[in-house]
């Protein structure tokens, strides 16, 4: 009998077969500083592209404030157990009812982190005679959540109408062969990764002709789209549509935890159901308080959302002007995809990090094909002109450092040990 430990000795996977020479600068960076458009990175001031701080809110006075009087007031401990059995509170009730109210819902229910949230969401509602049909470009977390499923799952190309619809005649046949079950449909409002906004409306216009229910992760657009910041349902016009609404307070609120909104009745069986928040302690009360200030702001100061926007198309109408492909986006998430190999990508991110002091995120091989490259920059209100002008200047001159083949290389350079 093996040790089963060998075989994670032996292969530590595409990315993690990179850690020693990757860790601390490529994979597991450490910024440094207060949370802003700038920050230090191994001693050196940057223009961080790579936070998921929509609105500015992490380092906002207010924010703080509110963060450290509640911690003060109650402490991380309180209150102590799992919200069914002793960690309620009036005050996680009132972030709920505001939650809901705000996404035009009869309910809602707080979740103690997005990725566990949606994932046990999933396995509280299908059953292994129900059908699931998702878009394939589905973040990791919904991709986990259908491993939990004992039933049959269907993926239809992204955002591809056509394909959906062949999709959910299969997931219909299914259903009607079984004489049980039913179609839980899962998309994004905006999808992480590429910036472009699904195909809500389309989708939910199609109730007409199939039946189904629709559970929409909306972790992007929540807070940076619609007229109030109530997402990409709100911005197509089809909120009504969406049965299940899932965000995370990771984004644009700066925070831990998410929800999802929906019908009372269907939020109350989660409620007594959703296995990671039964058997798991509640959000800590100054996690709950900082969310209502946040959820507040969001709500009141709608300058927050117009100084995002201003930056985001400052960023994506730069890029374009200066002949860069950023594909489809329709939100703040600003995807910038080139060609080039992995050592060539890691030299390029090398140099913008060093010499035009520009902290991005990049993806390559093994999660994308080989032979390509895509940053991905996330603009927030706490980004000035300065910051994206600068930044501009530095991708219009590493890209035709890239194009002239500057950045070949024979090996990945061993950051790990780089001081």
């Amino acid at each position: 009998m093996a040790d089963i430990f060998e075989k994670l000795v032996k292969n530590y996977g595409p990315i993690g077969q990179h850690r020693e020479r990757a860790h601390g600068y490529f994979a597991f960076p450490k910024l440094e500083g207060p949370i802003s458009s700038r920050m230090k990175f191994r001693g050196k001031d940057v223009i961080v592209w790579s936070l998921n701080n929509y609105l500015g809110l992490a380092n906002h006075p207010d924010i703080r404030k509110i963060d450290a009087d509640a911690s003060q007031e109650w402490g991380l401990a309180y209150p102590m157990g799992a919200r069914m059995m002793s960690g309620n509170s009036n005050n996680h009730e009132q972030l709920e009812a505001e939650l809901a109210a705000f996404e035009s819902k009869e309910d809602a229910i707080l979740l103690n982190f997005g990725y566990q949230g949606i994932m046990s969401t999933i396995d509280a509602i299908c059953g292994r005679h129900d059908v699931i049909v998702y878009d394939a470009e589905s973040h990791a977390c919904i991709i986990d959540g259908l491993r939990l499923h004992p039933g049959h799952r269907y993926v239809f190309k992204h955002n591809d109408l056509e394909d959906f619809e062949k999709q959910m005649e299969r997931a219909t046949a299914l259903i009607e062969k079984q004489k049980t079950g039913g179609i839980l449909v899962i998309t994004e409002g905006v999808f992480g990764m590429a910036g472009d906004q699904g195909k809500l409306k389309e989708i939910i216009d199609l109730k007409s002709k199939f039946n189904f229910r629709l559970l929409v992760d909306d972790a992007h657009g929540f807070g940076t789209l619609g007229k109030t910041g109530a997402g990409a349902g709100e911005e197509q016009g089809c909120q009504d549509g969406i049965d299940l609404y899932f965000s995370t307070f990771a984004k644009s609120m700066a925070s831990i935890g998410a929800f999802l909104a929906g019908p009372r009745i269907i939020i109350d069986y989660i409620r007594y159901n959703i296995r990671s928040q039964i058997f798991a302690k509640s959000l800590p009360m100054p996690i709950v308080m900082g969310n209502l200030k946040r959820l507040d702001m969001l709500r009141t100061m709608p300058e927050l959302k117009e100084k995002l926007w201003s930056n985001a198309l400052r960023l994506q109408t730069g890029l374009k002007e200066r002949g860069f492909d950023i594909g489809n986006t329709d939100s703040p998430v600003t995807p910038v995809y080139m060609k080039g190999g992995v050592e060539e990508a890691t030299q390029m991110v090398m140099d913008l990090r060093e010499n035009y002091g520009v902290f991005a995120s990049i993806v390559v091989y093994p999660v994308i094909p080989k032979g390509h490259i895509i940053y991905r920059l996330i603009p927030s209100a706490a980004h000035s002109f300065d910051d994206i002008d600068i930044t501009l200047k530095a991708f219009s001159e590493t890209k035709e450092k890239l194009d002239a083949g500057a950045y070949k290389a024979e090996v990945i350079p061993d950051m790990a040990e780089a001081k």
